[in-house]
């Protein structure tokens, strides 16, 4: 009898590791976001009160596996406000609306700076020569359960849904690419027939936004995509988002993808934007007023 009570225990202790988070997340899952938090969502996050009631359940519950699932952690002596964790955890859960995946399961922390911060990085000089160096920062993300953030850039992010720069967006977006391995520009896609088709329209216009940015022309995306194909992949999550009738327009394939990719149109929470002013008409003749 004691053998059985032994085993009983000791299967227990192993099961419980497994089991307990789990119970865990249904009880909170079992409650709905507070008022407070939900008004968070509308303050900060613009298109949030045109989804549909449905997407908006969805990010709700996100959010609320966000908020209990990840640490949140100030530096330079910020101390986090419930509004900054909703207003990130939010942002951050708009790219999983629709698709049947964890809430970032690799990710166990957020860390917070006030504003722009320092990052040291190695510079590699002629000959192989490595110097340390540093850079300012507006966010980073690691593939090992970190991701960190300037709240001044989230906020910024926030206040204008349509200039097509939004840190979290980008952040996360990092995130989603590395859950293929490694960031690279080509996320977990589902079906290994999808890896085609994506790699030869972001490759494209991967190439084409690199000759757009060596030549200084005007684009949708910002050229800071044309960096590499990782960057490349976040700077669009964050056109897709906050440009999409402009990306649909000048990059149709690539928003095709993206399409299928998020599983949302984000053309269904916003106007369109303004058509641009007619060229002005200039007269064939030229009139001389000096003698």
């Amino acid at each position: 009898m004691e053998a059985l009570i032994w085993i009983a225990l000791t299967a227990l202790a192993i099961a419980a590791p497994f089991y307990f988070p789990r119970w865990r997340l249904q009880r909170v899952l079992a409650k709905p976001l507070p008022p407070e938090a939900e008004a968070v969502l509308r303050r900060n996050i613009p298109v949030y009160k045109r989804m549909s009631p449905d997407l908006q359940q969805q990010l709700r519950r996100m959010v609320v596996q966000f908020l209990h699932q990840k640490k949140f952690i100030g530096c330079e002596g910020l101390e986090v406000t419930d509004e900054m964790a909703v207003t990130i955890a939010g942002q951050a859960c708009l790219l999983l609306l629709n698709r049947p995946s964890k809430v970032y399961p690799a990710l166990h922390t957020i860390l917070v700076y006030p504003s722009e911060f320092v990052a040291q990085r190695a510079e590699v000089g002629p000959g192989g020569v490595v110097t340390p160096g540093h850079q300012s920062m507006l966010g980073e993300s690691w593939d090992d359960g970190r991701v960190v953030l300037s709240w001044d850039n989230v906020r910024q992010g926030a206040a204008d849904w349509t200039d097509g720069h939004n840190v979290v967006l980008h952040e996360f977006a990092h995130q989603l690419d590395s859950e293929s391995g490694r960031a690279n520009g080509a996320p977990y896609l589902g079906h290994p027939d999808s890896y085609r088709e994506w790699s030869e329209v972001l490759s494209r216009d991967y190439q084409n936004l690199r000759m757009n940015a060596m030549y200084r022309q005007h684009t949708v995306m910002d050229h800071y995509g044309a960096t590499n194909p990782a960057e490349f992949f976040a700077v669009a999550t964050e056109t897709f988002f906050e440009k999409p009738y402009q990306m649909a327009e000048h990059h149709a394939e690539l928003y095709a993808e993206f399409l299928k990719y998020y599983r949302v149109d984000p053309r269904e929470w916003m106007s369109p934007p303004p058509p641009p002013p007619p060229p002005q008409e200039t007269s064939p003749y030229v009139y001389l007023t000096g003698w």
